[in-house]
């Protein structure tokens, strides 16, 4: 099997380059990169014979689709407004696909994808991903499903990549029409920081309010358990409360907007120029706690006992603090992400997905049995925890 890892030097893609690396059976992995120098460098720090580096350009799609050509799967670590270029490509090319994101750039190219007899999964890292895993493995012990509520903790610097700092004005786009929730059969529109809750978190992360982001989870968990009868599903969503509080001051004053401003002779988008300014200074660099932390809320009744229950499942990882190895300072986040895409990313290109004979545009609740996923992450050090509550016991 080949795979060609598009982005590959950035910081959270070389995390799953690494562990293509370390676990997976790819005879050919190859780190493609608009910066050939930096794919050149994390292919050297590998030191393993199935990995090179190649320069490679998404805004050139002819070129780009006979790099791809003859891969089984393109693992796809750019960025949200490149990932419908990107996609179009990895369709073109007849290979299979997965990338981070998910925010439906992907869906044009289902046609194609179907065409060729192959799979793409737009969104499987932590959220969404894993956390799509988490809420259908509640889901699953259940005949009815009434609400599900996803949160995560997102905890790392506000801009310590371009990309980073790119979906932080992503998200908290005041017009952006994908920010919604689902709610008695229908899609609901919110602004930002809508429907504040507080969400306790494991320790180090503690308990903090968090409020609704545009996440694929609501839309696709809402499809997979439409015939459960799902009432409610909503996504949730915190960075570290410092940048909370600057994003939901930008938010407040109009920043947010990205409105043009006129500097010299030069117009420039106001976030454009305060997301650059976070990329070159040591504040967008950095944050004291590090990781990752998901919790997902599912209630229903349960297909065993009959009852009103609650699952609550959470995930823990390796701590931040050094004392566990490739586990310290950022590196707790990146691999939290990087890990599940490259799971999925082997899975997918060794025909163990429940869609394989099911081509085009997929999601994680089509590909996987969240058993599949949570024993992997184990492997790694990556748990779920699950707690399940009879609802008339907590009233």
């Amino acid at each position: 099997m080949k795979v060609f890892c598009l982005g590959g030097a950035g910081r959270i893609c070389r995390e799953a380059v690494l562990d293509l690396v370390q676990h997976s059976a790819f005879e050919l992995i190859t780190i493609g990169d608009f910066n050939l120098e930096a794919a050149e460098a994390v292919a050297a720090s590998l030191d393993d014979k199935r990995v090179r580096a190649v320069r490679v350009n998404v805004l050139d799609h002819a070129a780009t689709v006979e790099q791809l050509k003859g891969y089984d799967i393109v693992m796809d670590g750019t960025t949200i407004t490149l990932n419908g270029l990107s996609t179009a490509c990895i369709a073109e090319a007849g290979c299979h696909g997965i990338n981070l994101n998910g925010f439906g750039e992907e869906d044009a190219s289902h046609e194609i994808f179907a065409r060729h007899g192959k799979i793409c999964l737009p969104g499987f890292g932590m959220t969404p991903g894993v956390t799509q895993m988490m809420a259908m493995h509640a889901a699953n012990q259940l005949k009815e499903v009434h609400e599900v509520r996803v949160s995560h903790g997102s905890y790392r610097p506000i801009a310590f990549s371009k990309s980073i700092a790119e979906t932080t004005v992503y998200e908290y786009d005041p017009e952006l029409p994908g920010r919604v929730v689902f709610e008695n059969g229908q899609f609901i529109q919110v602004e930002p920081f809508a429907r504040p809750r507080e969400i306790e978190l494991p320790e180090p992360y503690g308990t903090s309010v968090q409020y609704i982001i545009p996440h694929a989870e609501t839309r696709t968990l809402a499809k997979a358990l439409e015939g459960k009868g799902v009432r409610l599903v909503e996504v949730r969503g915190t960075w570290p409360q410092p940048n909370m509080r600057l994003v939901r001051a930008l938010y407040e004053y109009g920043f947010m907007r990205n409105d043009k401003i006129t500097i010299g002779d030069q117009k420039i988008g106001i976030m454009d120029a305060i997301g650059q300014y976070l990329f070159e200074s040591k504040e967008g660099h950095h944050t004291e706690l590090y990781g990752y932390s998901l919790h997902i809320e599912v209630t229903g009744i349960s297909a065993q006992t009959g009852e009103a229950v609650r699952h609550t499942l959470i995930h823990t990882h390796p701590a931040s603090d050094g004392s566990v190895e490739d586990w310290e300072g950022l590196r707790a986040y990146t691999r939290n992400v990087g890990i599940p895409l490259a799971i999925a990313t082997e899975l997918i290109a060794s025909g163990q997905t429940l869609c394989k004979d099911r081509p085009g545009i997929v999601t994680p609740e089509d590909a996987f049995e969240p058993a599949v996923i949570f024993e992997q992450l184990k492997k790694r050090g990556i748990l779920i925890h699950e707690k399940i509550e009879s609802l008339a016991e907590v009233r």
